[in-house]
């Protein structure tokens, strides 16, 4: 038989008394079940835990050793009811939170401070990855939520909800020797001279493999469509800093979001587009089924931030559930 809480606490009692009548009284009992409960502990562990006679009780050598164990595991029991209250508040926890490399640079920090100061006693577990790899993860059962660029798969729309946050222009990143500027010595990491598409169609493009951010992929490629041009496909990277790197080492020039302007690169400079492009969205996605109240927490500071967004953005409209719209 396993001893129970309430037999270590008599046997904590006891053992601080030396005399079973007091800490029967100590513990508002009657001495013959405070007696009977001490000799069933004993008879679970197979060992003596008190030395008696007819005027002492002594803890024995066993007794005396395992007493501070005892007193350890009693003390974490007391935690289980505040710890699990702070679980139900979503106060304590942990959550695994996946996002894309273009997060990084703009939405990502402002949630990740603001979930911080409000759940200080969270544990995140963060990782970066792509839209596809995250949702594999998510049907899974390994992250709790993503922050992606759609589309979601439609065979998971029904098990998946995805909340828009935020839209963002692109702008182009371009090689500082491919920059020209008014001023003297080095371009700056941003010039506000509008470049049109046209003027860079001669230019390799760097960009996303289109198996693994295809909703981002399509949105650049079509930029030059619109524009009635061809893109000319020169790396392919699947990180955002790789793709500025090799901006850098002029293998060509790239269409980012805006926020990557944050990412400053020696020898990249971020330029407007002349040209009116569609707006890449960066949205976050759970499972339907499964929401912690630490993630309810996350939710909420998201939901804040999308109306932030919505409301402030210039060109900016609140985005429909990914189920509503077929995602």
């Amino acid at each position: 038989m396993t001893p129970d809480l309430r037999q270590l606490r008599y046997f904590v009692a006891v053992a601080e008394e030396r005399h079973f009548g007091r800490a029967a009284r100590k513990l508002s009992m009657t001495q013959p079940p405070l007696s009977q409960a001490i000799r069933a502990l004993e008879e679970a562990l197979g060992v003596a835990l008190f030395a008696r006679t007819k005027r002492t009780v002594d803890l024995t050598a066993v007794g005396a050793d395992l007493l501070p164990e005892v007193r350890k595991l009693l003390a974490a029991a007391d935690t289980l009811r505040p710890l699990a209250q702070s679980l139900a508040r979503g106060e304590a926890g942990a959550l695994s939170l996946a996002f894309v490399s273009t997060a990084d640079y703009g939405l990502l920090p402002q949630l990740l401070r603001e979930f911080a100061t409000r759940h200080p006693h969270v544990r995140l577990n963060l990782a970066e990855a792509t839209s596809d790899i995250q949702i594999e993860e998510l049907v899974a059962g390994r992250i709790d939520c993503g922050l992606i660029i759609p589309p979601l798969p439609p065979r998971h729309a029904a098990t998946l909800t995805y909340l828009p946050v935020m839209r963002e222009p692109l702008v182009a990143a371009l090689p500082a020797s491919s920059a020209p500027h008014r001023g003297r010595g080095e371009p700056p990491d941003w010039i506000d001279d509008a470049v049109s598409l046209a003027d860079l169609e001669h230019l390799p493009l760097v960009i996303f493999p289109r198996r693994l951010a295809p909703g981002f992929y399509d949105i650049i490629t079509g930029c030059y469509g619109a524009a009635g041009l061809t893109p000319r496909i020169g790396q392919e990277a699947i990180q955002m800093q790789t793709i500025v790197s090799l901006v850098s080492a002029g293998m060509g020039v790239a269409l980012v979001p805006q926020s990557l302007r944050n990412l400053r690169r020696t020898g990249v400079v971020y330029r407007p587009l002349a040209e009116r492009t569609p707006l890449v969205e960066t949205g976050l996605v759970w499972r339907t089924a499964d929401v912690s109240p630490v993630l309810a927490g996350f939710i909420e500071i998201v939901r804040a931030h999308a109306s932030v967004h919505a409301a402030g953005g210039r060109r900016a409209k609140p985005g429909k559930d990914a189920r509503s719209r077929g995602a």
